[in-house]
């Protein structure tokens, strides 16, 4: 059974940092894109950042400079690396993975986890 565990999740205050990590399980991240969305309250599921399985990082705009994608493929582990965080961030943040850069791209991912919670608040 294929499964992704995203950890790292809390209550952080404005401008604080927090990394988040997914663990892959029956699949192996050598032969996978992965990628990060989050979904704030009210909102839809959005993209954050696309890691392909070269090791090509993708960011949507308003990741850019503050958020870093990284794998570690001995660990089988994905990671999102977040700076700066602000309020609006605020969200439920998934991973997922899939064969191909542009299932993971276009909300189409084979795999995902169940998510875990980002606070951030004064």
């Amino acid at each position: 059974q294929v499964q992704l565990e995203e950890s790292g999740g809390g209550l952080v205050q404005p401008g604080s940092s927090l990394k988040l990590s997914c663990l892959a399980s029956g699949i192996s991240f050598n032969n996978y894109a992965v990628a990060w969305y989050r979904q704030r309250p009210g909102n839809q599921r959005e993209l954050v950042a696309e890691l392909d399985s070269w090791g090509t990082t993708f960011y949507e705009d308003f990741a850019k400079g503050r958020f870093v994608i990284s794998r570690d493929r001995a660990k089988n582990t994905a990671y999102l690396q977040m700076s700066n965080l602000k309020p609006e961030e605020t969200a439920v943040y998934y991973c997922c993975a899939a064969p191909r850069l542009n299932e993971v791209r276009n909300n189409r991912a084979h795999y995902w986890g169940q998510g875990t919670q980002v606070t951030v608040s004064s």
